[in-house]
């Protein structure tokens, strides 16, 4: 039997599209996305609120510089299996905490940069002129700076999600869940009989990946203030 033949097969199984067990598609997408949006909640709580402060100040530019250099170093499944030495010896939790924190880890740079990216780039004249109408220093930051960051603010929690989606499946390699990743991990355990079931883990985990960066821009559209997106469509036009 192809590998095609065998990926055909293993998705019209009767179970393979269960919500309830783990061997079901629906399951390990909502276990995967679970992983995902958590490290980006935790992340974006740990890294937007400092880099808008530092960025409305103009303060440890040489930082947030450095930081997407940082991310783009760490390699992530080095990450991962680095969290889950430290926590088997150390006798906590290995099947959560190890991924989860390789996860927060990778989501943090992107964040931080793009956060303080965006509040920077805003002309300083509208600052001034915010300031001058007697809005305070963190009236300025909220009300004014972080609605107008926003949309580089979202570009940087896309690429942070697409990134954590990815990170879920290599960590099935030390999680008992690890989403979609699971299929590919249990796929190469049973040889080449399992050829099938990592095709469709690599499928599921495209697939759902193409669906996040599809989700992410429409939300980027609906968070993006409408005379900014007004404007962004002009400068693209002219």
């Amino acid at each position: 039997m192809s590998i095609i033949d065998q990926t055909i097969e293993w998705f019209g199984e009767p179970n393979r599209w269960s919500w309830t067990e783990p061997a079901g598609v629906p399951y390990r997408t909502v276990e995967h996305l679970q992983f995902s949006l958590v490290a980006l909640a935790i992340s974006a709580v740990l890294t937007i609120p400092p880099a808008l402060w530092l960025a409305h100040y103009r303060r440890a530019q040489f930082l947030a510089t450095s930081a997407v250099n940082i991310g783009r170093a760490i390699p992530s499944f080095g990450l991962v299996i680095l969290f889950w030495f430290l926590a088997s010896r150390l006798e906590v939790d290995t099947t959560f905490w190890p991924l989860m924190l390789a996860l927060v880890a990778l989501a943090l740079p992107p964040l931080f940069t793009n956060t303080y990216a965006g509040v920077i780039q805003l002309e300083q004249e509208t600052v001034d002129a915010a300031r001058g109408t007697g809005y305070r220093e963190w009236q300025i930051m909220l009300r004014l700076e972080l609605p107008l960051a926003s949309p580089v603010i979202l570009a940087g929690a896309r690429v942070a999600f697409l990134q954590l989606v990815a990170t879920v499946a290599i960590g099935a390699i030390v999680n008992d869940g690890g989403g979609l990743g699971r299929y590919i991990v249990d796929g190469f355990a049973l040889g080449e009989p399992g050829h099938g079931e990592i095709l469709a883990g690599g499928i599921a985990v495209v697939v759902l990946a193409l669906v996040c960066e599809g989700v992410f821009a429409l939300i980027t559209r609906w968070a993006t203030p409408r005379g900014l997106a007004i404007q962004s469509r002009a400068e693209a036009q002219a």
